[in-house]
């Protein structure tokens, strides 16, 4: 960590009350030092990391930390206070305040770096050291590694004064015991001590010495006993082994803090423990012959573990991360208890293994899943869509409009005419949209039921393609052949069956069955509804095709790429889902994707015309908006809406409904799903569906330069903040907090 602290980011004399303050205190040395590029900016992702998860430690430690595009190198502040600050752990306030900030793309070795401090802070040795140093130079120097905790101490440290910090951070108060007092009593309750920080796997065997409380031989002295077999103890008793998995929400503190509190507690019960960090900066797998040989498992993690499966069959204790830091002796105990009484974890259900599910969080109810399994098949869907419909869109541009007529190019090409290469580009695209149901059905399924529910998912979409039973019949035929999948999957089957069930009995016995739902019972119906939604879209015309408009011009900016938005955006692109889209299809399309490009634009706009109403973090994000907008990217506006929602989502609404209401009113088209200004040309009447867009656009910034014109400052914003000014200038300082 040579760099990546230094003096000028130590502060001693921490008078921050609140740890919003604190991170503020010490992100304020980080920009002062070029390491941070917004303040503001940084300041949100430190909060939003801390809201996931609080980030005070047992020990007297607070660790705020987050990867943010706000900081141009690792960097690492540390803050001492006299009167603590609470950060949420549950032995009360830290005194000691690590600020940890990695770059939005830091590579594995910073990320390394960044865990090797993590695990030192399990080393009590080093927290008393930093409890009593008197300078900033010296901290800055030990945190790097460039001294040790031993020679960093101040003088006194191990005499009457020295006890008593070490009392205060809960270690031995003897005068003599000193820092390896302190140190023993912090690993009897945290199992803590400096391990390696590599991200791979690595194995920690305690020696039977640890285990019975006896000293172990200092490095390069010879043990009097025999050396016991690797995995064994002195007796020749075979060790308990366990393997660990720990995890965090960013991977970069509490993965590793956990992985060594468990090493460490691994050594003084006398087992043999191998940690799995599944960190920011990748994971190395366990060695599935160590998983084999474990005899106990024990996940300490806040994000889904990767690869579950892997350790399924074996007594297993399931806990958050900070059990994982806190409690380690405890956990070790209680996964030696399962495995005495014999308890197994069971095989995970087949919905516990599927993509969803490892994406997302196990208590989510059964609308949300629904809702992202079908966003699941949509979302492989819509490359098809994409690349199909603009090879269409490209076909009909250079082969003219009866391009869908010509013969097919195996039986008539000519390399010199320009109508057979737009005939080719026309007929490439009718084939990629041949794939549109199958795949979102198969996709569907594959979210429920992970890869045993892809064939009879592509069965039931090619089926419903058959049928004429298109977008509708899909989505059906998805979710009918995941659960078909799921319901197999809960039959218990003989071991030996076992084997052939993926390959054979699965894919047959799903696919007859969902073969049949569709073709005999629920299939017409299915076809019926879905001519009558494509008859209605046609009958569009007027007042109501306007009124559509803007209705999902609202849709399509109410929530920013959130469900709502992809409610929208889904029934745009399925209406366009088949070779021969209607108009009434096509202009939906155009509107939708108008609409979606309104709300960054227009925060950009603002931005530019109108700086002073916006904080730099704002202004920065508003460059950005420019092209994120222009791509039909409408996410590109959530950072203005999650700051200032009832000024920015308002008044996007706004322009979205009048920008779709215009693109429907001038009948323009759109084969291709996205593209932004990309596809301009490939759009029917593009002036004026460029006029569409900007209406408004401008709409959407008048509003919202209007509405924040009209805020008043709030007490927070008018009054003095040192710390504030010495990172704002005047003018920004009494900006008014958004509502």
């Amino acid at each position: 960590m040579s760099y990546m602290i230094t003096a000028d980011l130590v502060d001693l004399d921490l008078s921050a009350d609140t740890k919003e303050a604190a991170a503020r205190a010490l992100a304020e040395r980080m920009v002062t030092q070029g390491r941070v590029t917004d303040l503001e900016g940084f300041l949100a992702d430190v909060a939003a990391r801390e809201a996931q998860m609080p980030t005070g430690l047992d020990g007297g430690i607070g660790i705020p930390h987050c990867r943010s595009s706000h900081v141009t190198e690792p960097t690492l502040a540390f803050g001492r206070s006299a009167a603590g600050i609470d950060f949420g752990a549950a032995d009360g306030p830290a005194d000691l305040i690590f600020l940890i900030a990695a770059p939005a793309g830091a590579d594995d070795a910073h990320l390394t770096i960044l865990s090797s401090l993590a695990r030192q802070l399990m080393d009590s040795e080093f927290t008393s050291a930093l409890r009593t140093v008197s300078d900033a130079e010296t901290t800055a120097a030990l945190i790097r590694g460039d001294e040790a905790p031993s020679t960093a101490q101040t003088p006194g440290a191990s005499s009457g004064e020295g006890a008593e910090t070490d009392a205060s951070a809960g270690a031995a108060d003897t005068a003599g015991a000193g820092a390896n007092a302190a140190a023993g009593a912090a690993q009897g309750a945290v199992g803590a001590a400096g391990a390696s920080e590599d991200t791979a796997a690595t194995p920690v065997a305690a020696s039977a010495g640890a285990a019975a409380g006896t000293t172990a031989p200092a490095p390069g002295v010879a043990d009097q006993g025999s050396t016991p077999a690797p995995g064994a103890t002195a007796s020749g008793e075979r060790l308990f082994r366990i393997v660990a998995v720990t995890s965090c929400p960013t991977g970069i503190a509490h993965t590793y803090m956990a992985a060594e509190s468990l090493e460490n507690a691994g050594r003084e019960a006398g087992v043999e423990l191998v940690v799995e960090t599944q960190g920011s900066a990748g994971f190395t797998r366990l060695d599935p012959a160590v998983i084999a040989a474990a005899d106990g498992v024990i996940f300490a993690h806040d994000i889904p573990v990767r690869d579950k499966d892997r350790f399924v069959g074996k007594p297993t204790v399931d806990v958050g991360v900070k059990a994982g830091i806190n409690r380690p002796v405890e956990l070790i105990t209680e996964v030696r208890e399962k495995a005495a009484r014999g308890e197994r974890s069971a095989p995970a259900p087949a919905s516990g293994s599927t993509p969803v599910e490892r994406a997302g969080d196990s208590t989510e109810g059964y609308g949300t899943k629904l809702r992202k399994w079908l966003m699941s098949g949509v979302s492989y869907m819509v490359p098809f869509v994409a690349a199909g419909g603009l090879l269409i869109a490209l076909g009909f541009a250079i082969g003219g409009w009866q391009v869908n007529k010509a013969p097919s190019v195996m039986d008539h090409f000519v390399w010199t005419q320009t109508d057979s290469w737009g005939a080719l580009l026309f007929q490439i695209g009718g084939v990629a949209f041949k794939f549109l149901v199958p795949v979102l059905a198969g996709y569907i399924a594959y979210g429920m039921a992970d890869r045993p529910g892809l064939v009879p998912g592509f069965v039931g979409g090619a089926i419903a393609l058959d049928i004429n039973a298109g977008f509708l019949g899909g989505l059906v035929a998805g979710l009918i052949a995941g659960g078909v999948v799921m319901g197999i999957q809960k039959v218990k089957i003989p071991a030996p069956a076992r084997g052939i069930m993926p390959v054979v009995v699965i894919p047959l016995i799903s696919s007859a069955i969902v073969g049949f739902l569709m073709l005999v019972v629920i299939g017409k119906p299915i076809a019926t509804a879905q001519k009558g939604l494509t008859d209605w879209l046609n009958s569009l015309t007027g007042t109501n095709a306007i009124l559509l408009g803007a209705l999902l011009g609202l849709m399509m900016c109410f929530d920013l790429g959130g469900p709502v938005n992809k409610v929208a955006y889904t029934f745009a692109t399925a209406g366009i889902a088949v070779s021969n889209p209607s108009d009434s299809a096509m202009k939906i399309m155009a509107a939708v994707m108008a609409a979606g490009m309104v709300p960054p634009l227009a925060m950009a706009l603002a931005t530019t015309v109108r700086g002073k109403l916006f904080t730099p973090a704002e202004r920065e994000n508003g460059k950005a908006a420019w092209v994120l907008g222009a791509s039909f990217i409408s996410e590109g506006a959530i950072p203005f809406a999650a700051a200032d929602p009832l000024r920015v989502i308002p008044s996007a609404m706004v322009g979205g409904a009048l920008t779709g209401a215009l693109s429907m009113t001038f009948g323009a088209t759109l084969r291709a799903p996205h593209g932004g200004i990309f596809v301009v040309p490939l759009i029917g009447n593009p002036f004026l569906y460029l006029v569409a867009i900007a209406a408004g656009v401008c709409a959407t910034t008048a509003l919202v330069v209007l509405l924040k014109g009209m805020r008043k400052p709030t007490p927070e914003a008018t009054a003095t903040d040192p710390a504030a000014n010495a990172a704002n200038t005047p003018k920004d300082t009494k900006q008014p907090v958004a509502a």
